[in-house]
């Protein structure tokens, strides 16, 4: 009887104690934070997302998970009840994904915030009791859902591919190949004569360029005479239009035959007119001349001039 007393004894103390330990545990781990309940809506996929999962606003723990069900006001949707920090700045900008833990793969959910640029938003608390934190897709629903996408766009690719490299487009590129090759071998040889071509026209580039420069050298030198012919010329009508010259003498001649004919104009009237008459033709005559000379000294090497056109003939223009 001894033995069992002290038995029960010692089973009632390690029950005891049992309930100390988690008495302390549970005291220990108690969160003493204010906690506000939010809702979030949405029509995401959930999978992994349990009760008690960790709520997290930009990466710091906020809060827990306490229910998760369907709406049932709107078809496909989800309701996820969370228990967050008051502390935690919840505001109209603010939404909410899923996000998954490293390797282990459990599921928690995640606050943002849009960042809004000009102003704050408001708090949630301030806004209708009936607004709710919308749920968007996470990065690993946005793969999910577009997986099925993707895979028809590399089935397409894949077809498209197929046909492609079929027998027929095969042959079609063999033939493209080889006539490339041909190509490239009548290209090499265009090349090859191209080369056995050079020296003959940088010769021939050669001869053109000494020929043009001496025929350059002879315009030149033709050139150099032709002033020199001009210069001298010039230089003659000088000397027949300037004092003493040849005019100077033939006017003196004309003025000599004036005064001789007034002179002889008694002896014999008739006969010596006739003879004024030739001679003030031949002074008028040279007279001319000179003053062509003197215009256009030219007119000694070239002849005279064409007369001015007149009236009513082709080219005269009228003063």
């Amino acid at each position: 009887m001894e033995n069992k007393s002290h038995a029960l004894a010692a089973g009632l103390f390690v029950v005891f104690v049992t309930a100390l330990l988690i008495a302390l545990a549970v005291w220990l781990t108690r969160d003493t934070r204010q906690l506000r309940s939010y809702e979030l809506a949405g029509q995401v996929n959930l999978s992994g997302l349990q009760p008690q999962a960790n709520v997290r606003y930009q990466g710091v723990p906020v809060g827990k998970v306490t229910s998760i069900r369907l709406d049932p006001q709107t078809q496909g949707h989800v309701l996820v009840r969370i228990a967050v920090d008051e502390l935690a700045p919840i505001n109209a900008n603010t939404f909410a994904t899923l996000g998954y833990q490293g390797v282990t793969g459990l599921a928690f959910i995640q606050l943002d915030d849009n960042k809004p640029t000009e102003g704050a938003a408001a708090p949630l608390a301030q806004l209708a009791d009936n607004s709710r934190i919308p749920l968007k897709p996470g990065l690993v629903s946005k793969l999910t859902d577009r997986g099925e996408r993707v895979l028809g766009q590399l089935d397409e690719a894949s077809q498209r591919l197929n046909q492609l490299l079929s027998s027929q487009n095969q042959q079609t590129l063999m033939t493209t190949v080889g006539n490339l090759g041909r190509v490239a071998s009548e290209i090499q040889q265009l090349t090859a004569q191209t080369r056995s071509l050079l020296p003959e026209l940088a010769q021939g580039t050669r001869d053109s360029l000494a020929l043009l420069k001496a025929t350059s050298l002879r315009l030149g030198d033709s050139a150099d005479a032709a002033k020199t012919s001009a210069r001298a010329f010039q230089r003659l009508t000088e000397r027949m239009a300037g004092p003493g010259g040849a005019l100077d003498q033939l006017g003196q001649g004309a003025e000599l035959w004036v005064a001789t004919n007034q002179s002889l104009q008694s002896v014999t009237l008739p006969r010596l007119n006739l003879v004024a008459q030739d001679v003030a033709r031949s002074t008028r005559q040279i007279g001319e001349l000179a003053q062509i000379l003197r215009d256009t000294p030219q007119a000694l090497l070239l002849g005279a001039p064409p007369p001015m056109p007149g009236p009513g003939e082709p080219g005269f223009n009228a003063p």
